[in-house]
């Protein structure tokens, strides 16, 4: 069904580069880049997936069932994302709030190329009706300049889609919710949005990939739709019978003075509201699991571990199991879907009042994006950190939220906010 090539590159980060702006003469491009982080579950350093052979995209209506039949028969690579909105196909929940960019609530495609690259080794896999592309494709690709991006002018008008007093009032409303019992926390989250507005997409994303380098770098192109992220969280890995989930809940400034900065560090490791925080999801992690899970076999492998970014310092646990062969894949996202992380506990009282508190449909926000490969394996990131822009409505958007817990302070939790969203501010007002 495919062809494959190996080559081994001299410089892959020059080819990184290369092979991204080479993707932009498609309407269909998914690309991730670990920035050669050091992680323990990664695959491959980089992945492209170029060029719609088939695709699904759908609204949520009944989106994991049309999902698991497309993967079935498929049968190959499928890259792709899962918007938040899916909770709606999960659970008998509604997203009624405003929404400014429009994407289709899930959409899968089959990529005639693709590109798979781990330290100096490249694998090109080309589905076999465009196999004799392969040889000019690599040369054009090799060839490909750096040319200077459109620089488009940074008159950019970012506004708060929930002022400051508003946020503290929302923020005090779902206190309010915790202390009578009805969660234990959510996560509330905020949008920060400019309308009339044109921007560079391939230009913003390599500035957020380059003053962030986070593990799960993302820029997705679908048709004029754009999704441009720095996410540092993995949602879901499946790694034959073991899965994988890496929930962050926890987060530091950095400083640029050594001493003050491994202090941050150490007071976010021993900060009592923020390992509750996590643990909490990770309690949350381990139920959602335990649905697909061989009995017995969920395990917390790492608890509160820190973990250090260019921007910000975060607190990651990781929890794995192990399932039966027979399990469907689409069928061990759907059971955890949408990530405790971005959701709160217990999950269906949390998604309630979240809808009733933001202002903002979260669509790709907080959903997903990844890919299945032909053994039925998968890897997941989850959308934070992230710009998104829809190119015919002229309108870019980025969320950011945080965990309110009973000892959360509203003033504490804004200015986390504004920590998280700084990255994507800077690279669109310079």
């Amino acid at each position: 069904m495919r062809t494959k090539q190996i080559h081994k590159l001299e410089n892959p980060d020059i080819f990184k580069n290369q092979l991204l702006i080479w993707a932009q003469q498609f309407d269909d491009v998914v690309w991730f880049d670990s920035n050669n982080y050091n992680q323990k579950h990664g695959n491959y350093d980089a992945v492209l997936a170029v060029d719609a052979f088939t695709c699904i995209q759908t609204d949520y209506h009944q989106g994991f069932e049309k999902l698991k039949e497309y993967q079935t028969n498929v049968n190959d690579w499928i890259f792709g994302y899962i918007t938040y909105d899916l909770k709606n196909d999960v659970e008998d929940l509604k997203s009624v709030n405003f929404d400014g960019l429009g994407f289709p609530d899930l959409y899968f495609f089959q990529p005639k190329k693709l590109f798979l690259l781990k330290d100096n080794i490249l694998e090109i896999q080309y589905l076999n009706v465009v196999q004799e592309e392969i040889h000019s494709d690599f040369e054009v690709i090799t060839h490909c300049d750096d040319v200077q991006q459109e620089h488009l002018p940074n008159d950019i008008k970012i506004k708060l889609r929930i002022h400051k007093d508003e946020y503290f009032e929302k923020v005090n409303n779902m206190l309010a919710h915790i202390y009578r019992g009805d969660i234990y926390e959510a996560n509330f989250c905020q949008e920060f949005y400019a309308e009339d507005t044109a921007i560079n997409p391939l230009e913003t994303y390599k500035k957020l990939n380059t003053i962030s380098n986070p593990p799960f770098a993302t820029f997705i192109k679908c048709a004029n739709k754009y999704l441009l992220s720095a996410s540092p969280e993995r949602y879901l890995k499946k790694n034959g019978e073991t899965i994988i989930s890496q929930p962050i809940k926890g987060t530091a400034k950095r400083s640029k003075n050594l001493e003050e900065d491994a202090q941050l560090k150490s007071n976010l490791l021993h900060d009592e509201k923020e390992r509750s925080e996590n643990i909490m999801i990770v309690d949350l992690v381990r139920n959602d699991l335990s649905k697909t899970a061989i009995k017995g076999s969920v395990m917390v492998e790492e608890l509160c571990e820190i973990y250090t970014f260019d921007q910000v310092h975060q607190m990651i646990s990781t929890v794995t199991s192990k399932v039966e062969a027979s399990t469907h894949p689409v069928d061990i996202i759907k059971s955890t879907f949408p990530m405790g992380s971005m959701t709160g506990a217990p999950k269906i009282s949390a998604m309630k009042i979240i809808e009733e508190l933001e202002e903002t449909k979260r669509g790709l926000y907080s959903g997903t994006v990844g890919y299945f490969s032909p053994e039925g394996n998968f890897d997941f990131n989850v959308v934070i950190r992230s710009i998104l822009y829809n190119e015919s409505k002229q309108y870019v958007s980025y969320s950011v939220g945080g965990a309110i817990t009973s000892k959360s302070n509203p003033l504490k939790e804004y200015e986390e906010c504004l920590v998280k969203a700084k990255a994507m501010r800077t690279v669109l007002e310079n």
